[in-house]
């Protein structure tokens, strides 16, 4: 087996001191551009082992690009929102992103957003008025088609997805993932759930539209065995109408309605992908004169400003937008600092908030 290369190695190769070759592999202290570039080159070459599944030929390329200006110059760095929906005040990321323009703008940069007409988002097109060679970093929120994400993975800057498309078989994205805990407290609802001895659970939400929503279903599953209950999809409905946008409101209430109607009977308890999906089947539900919770319990998932409005009020997951915004300032930021890093894929914390939906 190969000895492992060292800093001393590295350094002997370029008759450089040590201290210098660190400075440059670890990013501190100050080099010329050309010597940092030189040496980073030959740690790939070598196979350091913090460079060890780069490729040559990949790295050589991206010193040979057009290089951007640097944060901290006097225009400052600037970081592109890509968004594919409006973002109101009901989503999630509305509070959240009030804490990354803070942490971005004490790190010294701005954030533009940028919104994906189906156009683009069909042919795999950036938005007119972006310009890739003044972007330091991408940040993308509601972009979750596979084929669009994989493109901006293909564009040399730094990038970060909050939540993200479900993946296809066999497919990767060379991304960062900032993702809410779509598990735990799932487990604590169902859990609940079976000591007011409800046993029979289903899921309402369209799994493929997200990463999110995907992972919800699965937790749900997860759950149910772990508290040993049975699973059935027969009280599930996780596709959709292909002519019906589930953002679309009551056209997606009708799709809902019937498939309720094909359930021989209704569960315990459905747990809903989001507040959104859950408010839908309530305004379903109430048209055939069922009622929440007589009939069954509900629970969503987002904590939205309505959940707390709606009658009856709603049981849902609480998602902690301060520390979402917090840790995906830092994550791009860190990918920009160290472009070099392993890919990371980190969950936030979440809280169950029992409501009226569920008996409480």
């Amino acid at each position: 087996m190969a000895e492992r290369v060292t800093i001393q190695d590295i350094a002997d190769a370029l008759g450089l001191s040590r201290n210098t070759v660190s400075k440059a592999i670890n990013n501190t202290g100050v080099l010329a551009d050309a010597t940092r570039e030189k040496i980073l080159m030959k740690a790939v070459e070598m196979g350091y082992k913090q460079f060890s599944y780069i490729n040559p030929e990949d790295f050589r390329t991206s010193l040979s690009s057009e290089p951007k200006a640097a944060a901290g110059s006097e225009e400052g760095g600037i970081i592109a929102l890509l968004t594919t929906c409006p973002l109101g005040n009901s989503h999630f990321s509305s509070t959240m992103l009030d804490k990354v323009h803070r942490e971005l703008s004490q790190a010294g940069y701005s954030l533009t957003m940028y919104r994906i007409s189906p156009e683009e988002l069909k042919a795999c097109r950036l938005p007119v008025s972006f310009s890739p060679e003044k972007t330091d970093g991408i940040m993308c929120i509601e972009v979750f088609d596979f084929a669009y994400s994989t493109f901006l993975t293909t564009l040399g800057i730094p990038l970060l997805f909050i939540d993200g498309p479900v993946p296809i078989p066999g497919g990767k994205l060379a991304t960062d993932m900032l993702v809410m805990d779509n598990r735990s407290e799932i487990f604590t609802f169902v859990d609940k759930m079976k000591k007011k001895g409800r046993r029979t659970f289903g899921y309402i939400g369209h799994t493929m539209h997200c990463l999110s929503f995907m992972e919800r279903f699965l937790a749900l599953q997860e759950a149910l065995r772990f508290c040993e209950l049975p699973f059935n999809e027969k009280y599930c409905i996780t596709g959709i109408d292909p002519d019906v946008d589930i953002a679309s409101g009551t056209p997606y209430q009708e799709y809902l309605s019937k498939e309720l109607d094909k359930m021989p009977e209704l569960p315990d308890v459905f747990l809903c992908s989001n507040d959104f999906v859950a408010y839908d089947l309530l305004q379903a539900c109430k048209k055939k004169g069922l009622q929440v919770p007589r009939d069954f319990y509900l629970c969503g998932f987002d904590d939205s400003a309505e959940s707390r409005v709606t009658t009856p009020t709603l049981t849902t997951i609480h998602i902690h937008s301060q520390i979402m915004g917090f840790s995906a300032a830092q994550l791009l930021l860190t990918r920009i600092k160290h472009p070099y890093l392993h890919y990371r894929k980190v969950y936030t914390e979440t809280s169950l908030i029992c409501r009226e939906s569920t008996g409480s």
